[in-house]
């Protein structure tokens, strides 16, 4: 690929070129070609569909902990051996907080990303739309795409695509089959009453309730109050708060239930005592080893739990506050963009297609990741053996799927919500200094200074 290539693609990720790219109708076979008009009618932006026959090395900026990107990345090399990989890895804390100087100044040409608003907004992140029109990502179901989407005042859900999704993760309980049996619990709990009388009875027989990470800059307690606040309101009104819809607010009566109950899990003793400096690694150490009976965590981990600790984990959603009530999870793309500079937009692209298009790289997300691929409707599925923890994640998709319960996560409300509210606010939870109501009004008062609502 020519650097005059790249270069000619770069200002497609500006926002104010950002509608360009909507009215495209170019199409080519895979491995073709296609152009789109330039700004003024007087440049032609060349996309490749291909990583070409040259020798190509593709920057990848991962989150450490999570196999899948590169046992695609490995697929994808066996596949075309004329690309490889130079693979970069840190905790999503420090991705989190170093994203805009990381997709300046050492441009990936993958990036697992964060909150994508102001990285978009600020021209970081390539504009695919050109590539979601040749490869007919656009026929996918757009529910698939939507969180991707940004437009041009930062709100997620409309506007270009800025980013493309190696899988579709969802989270919910996870729990230690063996530890359940000890305490009687022989089928999985369908209300929050069940789950509460589940954690106390692990309590009274000395296990450890829930294995939960609270340390860093980037908390594992957003997962279970987001799970909470699911069972107790709507969770369209959660992806409204997210997607930064005028008005939108965090600070409601059924999202403090939702703490409150939380709250209540804290002062039961229900966490570990050093939860507030667990990182997700201790955390998933831990739950391996047997020394908790539930953990709030996603799909991902799905196909580490049946390659080394086969038929030993199950999985449900979170339970709703009475059987057959609403049910929601956190559902959303396993995240990643091309940055606007990056060396090789058009392998990246590739790459992004080919997770979603191509059966080896389908079967490898079910069965290493454990989650749903991306892609179009009735898209090769490898088959998945019954009553393991992967068939159990892929049935609870289903359900939220059926249910329009999907959520984007909390955390993904504006790119310092997580680490500099969300997270030390939960700290503070934890600790004795902070309640349910100062949670969510200073989360909402940080929310309303960073995007202005």
């Amino acid at each position: 690929m020519s650097h005059s290539r790249t270069r000619a693609l770069r200002p497609l990720a500006t926002g104010a070129l950002a509608t360009l790219a909507l009215g495209l109708v170019a199409c080519a076979p895979p491995g073709g070609s296609t152009s789109t008009d330039g700004a003024e009618g007087d440049e032609t932006a060349e996309i490749a569909l291909t990583c070409g026959e040259d020798d190509v090395v593709l920057s990848a900026y991962l989150e450490t902990g999570f196999p899948l990107p590169a046992a695609l990345a490995e697929e994808f090399t066996r596949q075309y051996p004329n690309v490889t990989f130079d693979i970069r890895e840190d905790q999503f804390a420090v991705i989190t907080q170093n994203a805009p100087r990381v997709l300046q100044d050492s441009p990936p040409d993958l990036m697992r990303l964060p909150q994508m608003s102001e990285l978009a907004t600020d021209g970081l992140l390539l504009n695919l739309d050109p590539y979601a029109e040749a490869y007919g990502w656009t026929d996918w179901p757009e529910s698939q795409l939507q969180q991707l989407r940004v437009d041009d005042e930062g709100r997620r859900g409309d506007g270009p695509l800025y980013a493309m999704g190696l899988s579709y993760s969802m989270t919910g309980v996870y729990y230690n089959k063996a530890l359940a049996e000890q305490i009687g619990l022989t089928e999985e709990p369908t209300t929050l009453d069940e789950l509460d009388a589940a954690m106390q009875k692990a309590k009274d027989a000395g296990i450890v309730p829930i294995a939960q990470f609270n340390g860093g800059a980037t908390g594992g307690l957003a997962f279970p109050l987001q799970a909470l606040m699911a069972s107790y309101g709507d969770p369209a009104a959660i992806n409204d708060w997210v997607f930064q819809k005028p008005g939108a607010s965090i600070d409601t009566p059924e999202n403090l239930a939702a703490a409150e109950h939380l709250q209540g899990w804290i002062d039961s003793g229900y966490f570990s005592s050093d939860v507030n400096s667990l990182d997700y690694a201790q955390m998933m150490s831990r739950f391996m080893g047997g020394d908790a009976l539930f953990s709030f965590n996603g799909d991902w981990e799905a196909g580490n739990f049946d390659s080394q600790a086969p038929g030993e984990f199950g999985f449900f959603l979170m339970p709703p506050l009475e059987e057959g009530g609403q049910i929601g999870a956190m559902s959303a793309p396993n995240t990643f963009g091309v940055s606007a500079f990056a060396e090789n937009p058009d392998c990246a692209a590739f790459f992004l297609d080919w997770t979603a298009t191509n059966d080896e790289a389908r079967a490898l997300t079910v069965e290493v990741g454990g989650s749903s691929p991306m892609g179009a409707v009735g898209a090769f599925m490898p088959p998945v053996e019954e009553g393991t923890t992967t068939a159990a994640t892929l049935a609870a998709g289903d359900i939220i799927g059926e249910a329009d319960g999907a959520m984007d996560f909390i955390a993904n409300a504006t790119g310092a919500i997580y680490a500099q509210s969300w997270t030390p606010n939960l700290q503070k939870m934890v600790a004795g200094e902070q309640t349910p109501e100062g949670l969510l009004s200073s989360v909402q008062a940080d929310y309303e200074s960073q995007v202005g609502n």
